[in-house]
């Protein structure tokens, strides 16, 4: 009987209340504005600050990948040594701004796509609030890096043609795009892609599936709602080496393809190319060359990146919560 009552009371409320609730409409809109506009602009942060920090090793590794040079510590460093005592210090930053032009975008993207995904798959499977279980987990990543692949890729292109590349051959990013339309074609703009995806999918995957994984065990285990931002840098740097050992393979047959018109090489197929690059060098010193250099690069990366986003989320979040409160 009580009961009753109670639901006559909040029927009659709500129909008093449904101008003012439609009333919540816009700001509810706003909220989710400002949400995406924080995941993207966290997400640019965190990919900018992770690449710039290891560009030097990076262009190194992709010197690596797309040559027939055989691979060790020892030698990046001698490549790195000769580049800077040829070129000079900043020189092994050359490509940084090709790499800035993609990452910021793609990084931006990937993490606010994740971000939209998780929510989505959240309400599919019924986990809305919740930590997603880890099938779905995965799936989010995965679309979230593929996402973002497609919509940036013909950058990665330029940006890798940039890493192996005298000054004298481009002299800016557009430059880049303007020789390759004119002599290779727009097609070349996108050869590799189809191994950059078949790559991201693992890749980004087992990434984001790994640092939410080592969170929500933390979150378990701790009894804290968040890890600390060392705690974050560890889940990350393992998130890193997990993806890319998975993905790698499929990352040298990229740089392959995408550097072909430069480096003398002509690559038809994903197969063709893994063929050659097999038989020229073998399968662990050609598929894998410079992998030693990704768990060193990779892990401080990924580490970095994920760190970033989510301590600049909290960071947004505050400051717009202090904003309403003063308001």
């Amino acid at each position: 009987m009580g009961n009753g009552v109670r639901e006559g009371q909040v029927d009659f409320k709500r129909q008093d209340a449904d101008p003012v609730a439609s009333t919540h409409l816009p700001s509810e809109d706003k909220q989710e504005k400002k949400k995406v506009l924080n995941s993207l602009m966290s997400g640019a942060l965190a990919g900018a600050v992770a690449k710039t920090a290891v560009a030097p090793l990076d262009r190194t590794k992709i010197m690596f990948q797309v040559s027939s040079k055989r691979f060790s510590a020892k030698e990046a460093y001698r490549l790195i040594y000769r580049t800077y005592l040829n070129e000079g210090f900043w020189s092994l930053w050359r490509g940084n701004s090709a790499t800035m032009v993609r990452v910021i975008p793609y990084a931006a993207i990937q993490f606010c796509a994740h971000e939209e995904y998780k929510q989505l798959l959240g309400s599919y499977y019924g986990f809305q609030g919740k930590a997603l279980t880890p099938f779905p987990r995965f799936i989010a990543g995965s679309l979230a890096g593929t996402t973002a692949a497609m919509l940036t890729y013909p950058l990665d292109m330029v940006r890798a043609r940039m890493a192996v590349t005298p000054k004298e051959m481009y002299s800016n990013i557009v430059h880049v795009f303007i020789r390759i339309s004119r002599e290779e074609g727009l097609k070349t703009l996108y050869r590799g892609f189809t191994p950059t995806i078949l790559g991201v999918i693992p890749y980004a995957g087992l990434s984001f599936f790994t640092y939410e994984t080592l969170k929500k065990l933390h979150a378990d285990h701790s009894g804290k709602s968040q890890p600390s931002p060392p705690e974050r840098l560890l889940f990350g740097a393992c998130a890193g080496l997990i993806g890319q050992s998975a993905s790698y393979p499929l990352d040298v047959v990229r740089r392959r393809m995408q550097t072909a018109g430069v480096m003398g090489h002509t690559y038809s197929s994903i197969l063709l190319t893994m063929q050659e690059i097999i038989r020229e060098e073998g399968l662990i010193r050609g598929l894998y060359k410079g992998l030693s250099m990704n768990w060193v690069k990779g892990p401080i990366a990924v580490g970095i990146s994920f760190t970033t986003f989510d301590l600049t989320q909290i960071l947004l979040r505050k400051l717009q919560h202090s904003t309403n409160v003063e308001r």
